[in-house]
C-alpha cells in the first residue's frame, strides 16, 4: 500500500514533489497502512517531460554504468549521493522508499563501454541489441550467456541497497515475459544485503501458466497494461482479477496496477492535468474490487492536492480490512451487468461485493447462500462504505420480491448505482460477542 508518481508526474517528478507526497502519507494515510513512496521512470534522466520519453537522453550514469538520479530533479543526489538523502527523509517519515528500473543495460553505457562492476567485461559485452523494450529508448537487453551479464544486475541492485531502496518497480519484464531477466533480477534482488520486494511490469497479456516462476521469484507481478481514469480500463480487470485473485497471497501477489484516482495528468505520460475522470461510484468500484481481489493499492494521483472525498476512499479501515483480513477471495457470479464476490475472514465473518457494471441501476435481492452467507443469518449485515445495516429478509416462500432466492434461505437486498458497487460485511452474532472491538466497528 503505498503512492506512485507516475499518474500525475510522469517521468519527471522532483524531489519536492515525492517529499510533499511522502509527508501527506505519513500524516494522513500511514495510520490506514499506506506506508510505500515510490519514484517512477527516467529519474535519471535530466531532460525528462511530460508525454514521452526522449531518445538519445543524456542519462546520469556512474563509473560502472548504472543510472544515477538527475541532480537537477533530485538536488540531494548531487555529488554521486544517489538516492540515499531521499531514501533517508522518506525513511525517517516511517515509511518505506521505492524506485522504477528498467530491463537491460543503459544504451548510453554500452555506447561509453563501462566496466562492469567487479568484472573484465564492459557493459558493451554483456548488451544484447536482440531483446530491446519496445516502448523505452533507454535500454538495451542483457545477453545472459555472458557471465557479467548477472555481474552488472548484481551491481545494480547492490547500489540500490546502499541507497537504502526497500521497494523496486521492475519494468519491461512480462511482455513478453523475459524469464531470463526476471530470474537474473531475482538473484540480484537475493544478494544486495537489504531486504527488497520485487514488483515486475508491465503484465499485458499475462498468462497463469507464468504463476509458479512468479511465486519463485518476486513479490507482486502486474497483471495488466497501465491502467488510466476510464471506466472500460476499470471494466476490464473484473475478467483479470477473476482469474489471479484466487492466487493472492503470501506466496505472490496479483497487481492491478496503480489507483489512478486524485489529481492525476500533472506531468504524466497521458493527458492534462485533471481530477480523475472516473465517477463517484466508479471510483469506490475500483477500490472495492482491487481490496476484494487483494491486489497491492498503489494511490497514483498527486495526494496534497487531490479532492478530500478522494483521499476518504483511502482511509476507511473497515473496507481496507478486507485486504488484510480475508481469505479465498474470488467470483462467485458473472451474469451482465451483476458481478458477485466473497470471502472469508476469522470467526466467521464473511464478505461480499456486488458490482453493477451496467449503465443503469440495478436492484437485486442476493440469495445469501449464493454469497458463501449462510442460509440464515443471526448475526450483523452491514454496507462498509455507507456503514448502514442491510435489511435481510428471511424467506419461508416465494415471492416476487424475493424472487430468485429458495425458501429457507434468505434475501439480502442490494441497490447498485450504475457502475457502483456494495461492500457487505457480515459479523456472526457469536463473533460479535467475543470481540474485542467497539459494537460500531463490528
Amino acid at each position: 500500500m503505498g503512492w506512485n508518481s507516475w499518474d500525475c508526474y510522469g517521468t519527471s517528478v522532483t524531489e519536492a514533489e515525492v517529499l510533499a507526497n511522502a509527508r501527506f502519507m505519513a500524516e494522513h494515510l500511514l495510520p490506514h497502512g499506506w506506508d510505500t513512496v515510490v519514484v517512477d521512470i527516467d529519474w535519471s534522466d535530466p531532460t525528462a517531460r511530460a508525454h514521452g520519453y526522449n531518445a538519445g537522453a543524456p542519462l546520469q550514469l556512474d563509473e560502472h554504468g548504472r543510472l544515477l538520479p538527475d541532480p537537477g530533479r533530485f538536488p540531494s543526489a548531487a555529488g554521486g549521493a544517489g538516492f540515499a538523502p531521499l531514501a533517508e527523509q522518506v525513511h525517517a517519515l516511517g515509511l518505506r522508499f521505492g524506485i522504477h528500473t528498467m530491463r537491460g543495460v543503459p544504451r548510453l553505457a554500452v555506447e561509453r563501454a563501462t566496466p562492469v562492476l567487479g568484472t573484465g567485461a564492459t557493459a558493451a559485452d554483456v548488451a544484447d541489441p536482440r531483446n530491446v523494450c519496445e516502448w523505452n529508448p533507454d535500454m538495451l537487453g542483457l545477453d545472459h550467456g555472458h557471465p557479467a551479464a548477472q555481474a552488472y544486475y548484481d551491481s545494480t541492485l547492490a547500489l540500490y541497497a546502499q541507497w537504502g531502496v526497500d521497494f523496486v518497480k521492475a519494468d519491461d519484464m512480462l511482455w513478453p515475459y523475459q524469464a531470463a531477466d526476471v530470474e537474473a533480477y531475482a538473484r540480484a534482488v537475493a544478494r544486495c544485503g537489504r531486504p527488497v520486494q520485487l514488483s515486475l511490469s508491465p503484465g499485458r497479456d499475462l498468462s497463469l501458466t507464468r504463476l509458479e516462476h512468479l511465486r519463485e521469484h518476486a513479490t507482486m507481478w502486474r497483471i495488466c497494461d497501465d491502467l488510466w481514469d476510464r471506466w472500460e480500463d476499470v471494466e476490464a480487470n473484473f475478467a483479470r482479477f477473476a482469474r489471479w485473485a484466487p492466487f493472492a497471497g503470501e506466496h505472490g501477489w496479483p497487481d492491478g496496477d496503480m489507483l489512478p484516482l486524485g489529481r492525476i495528468g500533472i506531468r504524466a505520460e497521458r493527458g492534462e492535468p485533471r481530477e480523475d475522470r472516473l465517477t463517484p461510484d466508479e471510483r469506490r468500484t475500483l477500490v472495492t474490487l482491487w481490496v476484494v481481489a487483494r491486489s497491492p493499492l498503489m494511490i497514483g494521483g498527486d495526494l496534497p492536492s487531490s479532492d478530500p472525498a478522494t483521499i476518504a476512499l483511502f482511509t476507511d479501515d473497515d473496507v481496507l480490512e478486507v485486504l488484510s483480513a480475508s481469505s479465498g477471495n474470488r467470483e462467485v457470479f458473472r451474469e451482465d451487468p451483476l458481478v458477485l464476490w466473497a470471502a472469508r475472514g476469522a470467526r466467521g465473518v464473511r464478505w461480499v461485493a456486488a458490482f453493477n457494471l451496467g449503465g443503469t441501476p440495478l436492484r437485486v435481492s442476493l440469495d445469501a447462500l449464493d454469497v458463501d452467507l449462510p442460509a440464515r443469518l443471526d448475526g450483523q449485515l452491514r454496507e462498509l462504505w455507507s456503514g448502514e445495516p442491510v435489511a435481510a429478509e428471511p424467506v419461508d416462500a416465494q415471492e416476487q420480491r424475493t424472487r430468485g432466492v429458495a425458501p429457507g434461505s434468505t434475501a439480502v437486498p442490494v441497490e447498485l448505482a450504475p457502475h457502483g458497487c456494495a461492500l457487505l460485511r457480515y459479523v456472526p452474532a457469536d463473533a460479535q460477542r467475543s470481540s474485542r472491538l467497539p459494537a460500531a466497528q463490528v
